[in-house]
């Protein structure tokens, strides 16, 4: 008996056909994706209009803007027209973040996206935070589509056996111990040079010795996370292709994104693990004083936020590079110029050819001062220092008015662990993405 023959037509469709979860889930992500480029439209059309307010030509733009986009809040205009810049800003880097984690099936992408619905929710209802309706519609949209198919969300499959595996061995341990063995050395080092060179000067203040050890610990462990951070990334999806599992993975029924997230998640978990694993040490601070609170919880926000965008980097160059090696280099090579040579050799540059003319005017002198923020934010080590001088000296954590030389006017300036934050999560939202589109291509 003849057998039948299926046309190539219905081959194709069949080939092409696409699961009705995989369906729901862009739909999804493709809405926080809608809903990022707006708030990028609405941070854009701040800026603008702050410039032509700040010109003089248009000064009643500030009022305007503040009760418009923050309308339930009394204060200075200007500031209060950053604080709405940087709220839209922190929204975009919320919503990238989000898009990744609903297409791959990560369960803190649906509960994100419902908790930034409410966080909004009350911004806009205390604050009168207008432009906060714009995540709203978009978080509260893709929360409906996710919530059709709870079962699409889980524990990462990759991630659990990461972590197993990587705990399971000496590796680990050992790393761990050497680096809280470092930490520890330091400390005591520092404390030993420190407090007889203070009591020989004169110098030695409640508190001071406090300061200077924490600033130490936290230091040395940033160093350590810059290193070691895109070393656990690397090789995550090289080293598959190079022990030649990576095709058996394509087998299975797990998607490109889970994939890629699953690498970063267990990367990120031993980081994590590490920066708890060193609060003890910084702890130790408390004991002569000259710390708070808050500089613990900052500094733990700098050295998670600077863990997690070291990460992507990595994991974004071993979708890229065919070797460990390769994608090593590249790797520690993009993050020394991005975080160190680049931000120092541009604000050299600016200030050379803008020395004679940063007092010239109000707004050259406004332009350049944010120009330099903008740089202490790209290198985690500035962003520290700088923000630690604000805590001490002005007791300053957000915003604060900084007077011009110029003219006598004053400008918001914000906190730079802030810039800093939004900044490196949007780079990371966006390298994960381009790793997930690289290992498409790659499938395809």
């Amino acid at each position: 008996m003849a057998q039948e023959s299926i046309p190539l037509q219905e081959i194709h469709l069949t080939e092409e056909t696409v699961d009705p979860r995989e369906q729901r889930l862009g739909r999804a992500a493709a809405v926080l994706r809608w809903g990022a480029i707006a708030n990028g439209v609405i941070v854009g059309l701040i800026l603008v209009l702050a410039l032509l307010g700040g010109s003089g030509a248009f000064s009643n733009l500030f009022p305007t803007l503040h009760q418009l986009l923050l309308g339930r809040t009394t204060g200075a205009d200007d500031a209060a027209v950053a604080g709405v810049a940087l709220l839209v800003q922190l929204n975009i880097s919320a919503l990238l973040v989000l898009m990744v984690g609903v297409v791959a099936r990560e369960i803190w992408g649906m509960i994100g996206a419902w908790l930034l619905v409410l966080v909004n929710l009350a911004g806009v209802l205390a604050l009168g935070f207008t432009p906060g309706l714009v995540t709203i519609v978009a978080s509260f949209w893709a929360g409906l589509v996710v919530g059709r198919d709870l079962r699409a969300f889980r524990l990462n499959p990759v991630m659990l056996k990461e972590l197993r595996g990587r705990m399971r061995g000496a590796r680990a341990f050992v790393v761990l111990t050497v680096y809280l063995g470092l930490m520890s050395g330091f400390t005591a080092l520092l404390y030993l040079a420190y407090t007889p060179a203070s009591r020989a000067t004169g110098s030695a203040a409640a508190g001071e010795v406090g300061r200077v050890l924490f600033m130490g610990i936290v230091g040395i462990e940033l160093m350590l996370i810059i290193f070691i951070a895109p070393a656990f990334t690397a090789g995550a999806i090289t080293g598959e292709r190079e022990r030649q599992t990576y095709d058996l993975l394509q087998t299975t029924l797990l998607s490109g994104p889970s994939f890629v997230i699953g690498k970063l998640e267990s990367a990120l978990a031993y980081v994590l693990l590490l920066l708890f694993a060193a609060i003890p040490l910084q702890s130790i601070a408390f004991l002569f004083g000259g710390v708070t609170e808050l500089e613990i919880i900052i500094s733990f926000v700098i050295l998670t936020v600077t863990g997690i965008a070291l990460g992507t980097v990595g994991i974004f160059f071993s979708a890229v590079a065919n070797r460990t090696l390769a994608a090593s280099v590249r790797t520690y090579t993009t993050t020394l110029v991005a975080t160190f040579a680049a931000p120092l050799v541009i604000t050299i540059v600016v200030n050379i050819l803008t020395g004679g003319f940063r007092t010239a005017s109000p707004v050259i002198e406004a332009l350049l001062t944010y120009i330099d923020d903008l740089m202490v934010s790209l290198n985690p080590i500035a962003t520290a220092l700088t923000t630690q001088s604000l805590l001490i000296n002005q007791q300053e954590v957000g915003f604060w008015a900084h007077t011009l030389a110029s003219d006598g006017s004053t400008i918001p300036r914000i906190s730079p662990w802030i810039s800093f934050s939004i900044i490196y999560l949007v780079v990371a939202a966006v390298l994960v993405v381009l790793a997930i589109r690289r290992m498409h291509r790659i499938e395809e």
